[in-house]
Order: C-alpha cells, then structure tokens, then sequence
C-alpha cells in the first residue's frame, strides 16, 4: 500500500438511514485539526432522489468511486475511508474491486463484511424501502447510550428510508487485496477485545476481522451513533488512525 507524505483525504460514510449531515459535528473537530476530510451521502439516502428506492449497493460503491474521482484519490494519493454500521458493505466492495485507492479504512462501530453476505435477507421481495423503526425497536438492534431526546428527535426527523435492493442484495467480493489495507477498528457499543474474541471464533458478523493484515484497534465507549455521541472523541480517533503509517 502506497504511503504518501501529504495528508489524506478523509471521506467519511454514515450507516443506513444516513446521509453526509451525520457527520457535521465530527467534520467540524477534524478541519480543527486541519485534515481535508468531507462526508458523502450514499445512493438511496438523499431524499430528494425520487429513485432512491431503487438503488442497489453496487449504486453506493461506485458512488464511492465517483467521489474517488473527483478528489483526485489515486494509487499515489490514496484515500482514508470512514465507514459506520451499514455502510460496511459498500465499503466492503470498494476495497475488494479497487484496494489500491485506499490508504486505510477506519470502521465504526462496524467492520467488513464476507463474501455472500446479506444484511436482511429475509426482507420481503415487494417491500421498497424500510424506514427507521422506532427507537425502543431499534434499541434492541443497536445501543443508543449517549444520544439526548433533542438527537433522537433530529435523527427522526433527518433520517431517510434505507432501499430495499440495499439490504437484500448479497455482497459479492472475490479479491483478497481487501485484506491486505491497513485497517482501524473504532469500538464503541462492544469492547476491542469482545470484538476479536469473536472474531477469532468466527462469528458470521466479525468473521472477516481475522482474515485483516494489518489491524490496529481503539476502544470509544459509547453507543452505536459515536457521531453524535462524543463527536470530539470520533475525531481525534479518526485523526489518530490516519496518521498511522501502517
């Protein structure tokens, strides 16, 4: 993997139901720390698209690509991708077809993904899109430790329906390049050592953990949202996995 001497671009990516506004508080501690870092909204999470429903996760990855272009990410200027929770499998294709463009990828309160993989694969066929459940259903899934009514109220009112086709479609990978990108664990809702004890035991969801090269790891306890959580903490954790050589 290419190390280059100038700073990275940071592209960070929010989870399902997310676009780039999740970020805005991280954003605002990285440009404190004078990192060119700029969110991305995903295919199928801008509400204004009145196809958004009908995006795929092969839409996402090369959305990614797109924003890849557009920075000038090369393999001589790699870029840092941030992903949290859902967006782990389009990231996850990203680094299978193009591992030469990313100088590390920072996952939080997530990880790669297998090949195979689907995130619901029993969604019903003729259902378009699934909006964010309510919080007592969605706490059962996910920790929101950390997050105040006025944020539970603001990620109601901002979220956008995550497309069907996202959720059912099985991720397809089949270079093991992937494994080779220096890689960043930011735990937040299960502790580092939970994390690769899992992993190491081949649980379906951590499974991929063990196959990284190149792992490093920082605990950030907190729930599943760190972005609005300990914005701040994000940062610097953000920050100080970019600035790893390795």
């Amino acid at each position: 993997m290419t190390t280059t001497t100038s700073s990275p671009t940071i592209i960070l990516i929010a989870g399902h139901w997310l676009g780039a506004w999740a970020w805005d508080e991280v954003i605002e501690h990285l440009k404190t720390d004078h990192s060119r870092a700029i969110a991305m909204t995903l295919p199928g999470l801008d509400g204004d698209d009145p196809e958004r429903a009908a995006k795929t996760l092969d839409d996402q990855a090369a959305a990614v690509l797109n924003v890849f272009a557009r920075l000038g990410v090369s393999e001589d200027e790699p870029a840092i991708i941030v992903a949290h929770s859902g967006a782990n499998a389009p990231v996850s294709l990203v680094l299978d077809r193009h591992p030469e463009l990313v100088h590390r990828v920072v996952w939080v309160d997530s990880g790669p993904v297998a090949t195979g993989s689907v995130f619901a694969p029993d969604l019903p066929e003729d259902l378009e899109e699934l909006p964010l459940p309510p919080f007592d259903v969605l706490a059962q899934q996910a920790s929101l430790e950390g997050l105040s009514a006025e944020v539970l109220e603001r990620f109601r009112v901002r979220a956008v329906p995550e497309p069907g086709p996202v959720l059912r479609q099985p991720v397809e990978l089949t270079s093991d390049a992937r494994r080779k990108v220096p890689t960043t664990l930011v735990c937040c809702s299960l502790p580092s050592a939970q994390v690769l004890e899992l992993a190491r035991a081949g649980h379906a969801m951590f499974a991929e953990v063990a196959n990284i090269e190149h792992l490093d790891v920082i605990d950030l306890p907190t729930g599943h949202w760190p972005m609005w959580s300990r914005p701040r903490d994000l940062a610097q954790a953000i920050q100080s996995a970019a600035s790893r050589t390795n």
